[in-house]
């Protein structure tokens, strides 16, 4: 039996590397080396610190997540790496696969994801962010012409508002209230606004700041009957809104992104592994090496997390590497 090492948050905000047996593959499965893996920073912070709510717990399952929220428990899902071990197609490939933080791990074949040509591995672990960008603007349908507005330069912000800078006509702004965020706006070719100073009368307005602050911003600068898409994740945490404001004067919609199910209007025709090849193939342009401000390495993971859960200064993706 192969050793592999991993991370366990072993009790809420605290967490440890933990060594555990490989089983051996069978036929229909494979063994990856991981390269590289990315924290998915909000919804993992959630995770550390134990605030996923009862009635969530089994929705909020990673696909490959060990142990029972809210701790002791393996999450994460964004990992790259290698097949060392599986069918002659895939031998040697480098693959993205919806796994936590570990060194090497057994998965079915169908379950991962081969990268495309031009897309390295150290930046395939924005993978799951720009699935979940797709899937919210799916939800936001902005139309061509429309003046788009992000709140929240996270690392699914920036996505979400990149991909909408690329569409025909929109005018797009990033909002947030990290000034040094004005500069990755501009490299991802869209305009920036602090907090205090957004443009009012958005055709769409996509929120993703994980904070009621911000969702009351995206209230305030919405315009005449648009909506609100909202794709921060809060767990436990109570949202006041003021809705007693223009909110029915202006005739507006709030509704919900979550990335657990493909947008309505693309359901139909499109599954999630097709959404995910999207996302892979979208990860050739070098500027989106932009969003990961950060690496380290797995044995240094619980204390990296922790900070990153309760501190994250400027921090977007931060990765980590396996040697």
């Amino acid at each position: 039996m192969a050793e592999a090492r991993a991370f366990w948050i072993a009790a809420p905000s605290r967490g440890e590397i933990r060594a555990e047996a490989l089983p051996a593959p069978s036929a229909d499965e494979v063994v990856v080396r991981a390269l590289f893996s990315g924290i998915s920073r909000g919804t993992e912070a959630l995770v550390f610190h134990g605030r996923v709510p009862d009635s969530e717990r089994q929705r909020m399952r990673a696909p490959f997540q060990a142990g029972e929220f809210p701790a002791p428990i393996k999450y994460g899902y964004a990992s790259v790496g290698q097949v060392e071990v599986g069918p002659a197609g895939l031998q040697g490939r480098t693959v993205f696969v919806l796994y936590p933080h570990q060194t090497r791990y057994v998965v079915p074949a169908q379950a991962v994801h081969v990268l495309p040509e031009g897309v390295p591995a150290s930046r395939a672990v924005l993978a799951a962010s720009l699935e979940t960008a797709i899937n919210g603007l799916w939800d936001a349908r902005p139309q061509v012409g429309d003046r788009v507005t992000v709140i929240g330069a996270g690392t699914v912000g920036c996505l979400v508002a990149w991909i909408a800078g690329r569409l025909p006509g929109c005018e797009v702004e990033l909002v947030d209230i990290n000034p040094h965020r004005a500069a990755i706006a501009g490299a991802l070719g869209v305009r920036f606004a602090a907090a205090g100073a957004p443009t009012e009368g958005a055709d769409v307005v996509i929120h993703a700041s994980g904070s009621p602050a911000g969702l009351e911003l995206a209230l305030r600068v919405a315009g005449f009957e648009s909506t609100i898409v909202e794709i921060s994740w809060y767990g436990n945490q109570a949202v006041p809104l003021a809705l007693g404001e223009g909110f029915h004067a202006r005739r507006l919609t709030v509704r919900s992104s979550q990335v657990g199910s493909v947008a309505t209007s693309q359901r139909a025709r499109w599954d999630a592994r097709r959404r995910m090849q999207l996302a892979l193939s979208m990860l050739t342009d070098p500027a989106l090496d932009l969003l990961i401000t950060g690496e380290s390495e797995l044995e240094t993971l619980p204390e990296v997390m922790a900070r990153l859960a309760t501190a994250p200064g400027d921090t977007l993706c931060h990765r980590i590497r396996y040697l």
